[in-house]
């Protein structure tokens, strides 16, 4: 039955053709017996009309008025064809302005009047009262009926085309936070992958120029510097396995899949000591009382100390120190990092060509922070962040919760 009906959905040029050519029969053949050719004309002015009611409901509708209109006027007697006046009229309120069908259904109940009085002047037996009921029943009553059908059919389709318009946008909006969720994702997996390449490599890079020089005159220094390339390479593998194993994990994978923390300031000790066995000196200050980062906030400020350090030592000059200070006020964490290298040639190498300082910057600006970078007036190159420092109460509230 569904489809049977999916079929005639598709095909209602043909719906309509056989209930015209039905509607056409009934006509015809009262016409014949009563032995009127003007009335086969009505039949066909009244019938055809219905073939084109869905692409023309208004002109269609117009058109078997007329028709009725002179079958009144002739005084012509109603025929089975006249109900494709009440089709029209369904069609017309289902496919038209509520508007347009009111006035069509205005006309089907001034045209039913002209009829119950055109033949209450040829039937005088039968009561005035008597043939306002008739008229009622039979002419006004089915052109209402008609009408409310194709208003209902009207509301329905606009509701249900409604609902599919909200849901095609529901859609849309849906695919548009996923297309945004996953370039914010992809933002991050660079950010990350950028810190631990760049900060990695770079210590490798310093550790193998170093080899090579050391590599005829001191042996023992080069066997240490292609040690601490070989610590740092495994290092940075273990970084990136850590990363991706998070990116492939499915929900079902990650019950019993033990991952190594990310880093926060706990392992600020371990990145300075790997940045002086890299040849780069540094010295590291605490000013305040130090307090616990929300891990996010922490994640950053690592990075940012990371990328700093990554910097100075790639631009800032084989003689450059490095200073590091962190200082813990009432609601926020100020994290410096200096040298005294060139600087300036640094700052815009680094900002021209990779994507450190803006990573720093994106790093900071998701946890409420800043970052503000540049030559000093002393000398060298500078990286100050600030980061919210959560409060006592609000973190012993959280860890309550």
């Amino acid at each position: 039955m569904s489809a049977l009906y999916a079929w005639l959905r598709r095909h209602p040029r043909l719906v309509d053709g056989v209930l015209a050519a039905a509607l056409a029969f009934g006509g015809i053949a009262e016409a014949l017996t009563l032995d009127r050719d003007a009335l086969i004309l009505v039949v066909i002015g009244m019938t055809v009309p219905v073939v084109v009611r869905r692409r023309h409901p208004t002109g269609a509708f117009a058109a078997a008025v007329a028709v009725g209109a002179v079958q009144v006027v002739a005084h012509l007697r109603p025929l089975a064809s006249d109900l494709a006046i009440l089709v029209l009229l369904y069609t017309l309120a289902a496919y038209t302005s509520r508007r347009t069908s009111a006035i069509g259904l205005g006309i089907c109940l001034l045209g039913s009047a002209l009829e119950v009085v055109s033949l209450r002047r040829t039937v005088l037996a039968v009561s005035a009262t008597e043939w306002a009921l008739m008229g009622l029943i039979v002419f006004a009553g089915p052109s209402l009926i008609a009408w409310v059908l194709g208003d209902s059919m009207r509301y329905r389709r606009a509701h249900y085309a409604n609902l599919e318009e909200r849901a095609a946008r529901l859609e849309r909006d849906r695919d548009a936070q996923a297309q945004i969720a996953a370039a914010a994702e992809r933002a991050r997996i660079a950010r990350e992958l950028h810190d631990v390449v760049a900060h990695n490599v770079s210590v490798m890079v310093v550790q193998a120029d170093g080899a090579a020089y050391a590599l005829g005159s001191d042996p023992g220094r080069a066997r240490e510097a292609l040690a601490a390339i070989s610590a740092t390479g495994r290092q940075a593998l273990t970084e990136m396995r850590v990363l991706l194993g998070v990116l492939r994990r499915s929900d079902g994978d990650a019950q019993g899949t033990t991952l190594a923390p990310l880093p926060g300031l706990g392992q600020l000790d371990e990145l300075l000591e790997q940045t002086r066995a890299a040849g780069l000196p540094v010295s590291c200050a605490v000013d305040g009382e130090p307090r616990p980062l929300p891990g996010g906030a922490a994640l950053a400020a690592y990075r940012i100390v990371q990328e700093s350090l990554t910097n100075t030592r790639k631009h800032a000059g084989p003689l450059a120190t490095a200073q590091v200070r962190l200082r813990y006020d009432d609601d926020a964490l100020e994290l410096t990092v200096t040298d005294n290298g060139v600087g300036v040639g640094g700052a815009a190498a680094c900002d021209g060509a990779g994507h450190g300082l803006t990573g720093m910057r994106e790093r900071a600006a998701m946890y409420g922070g800043t970052v503000q970078v540049g030559p000093r007036a002393e000398g060298g190159f500078g990286v100050t962040a600030r980061l919210p420092v959560a409060k006592a109460s609000a973190l012993s509230a959280e860890s309550a919760a």
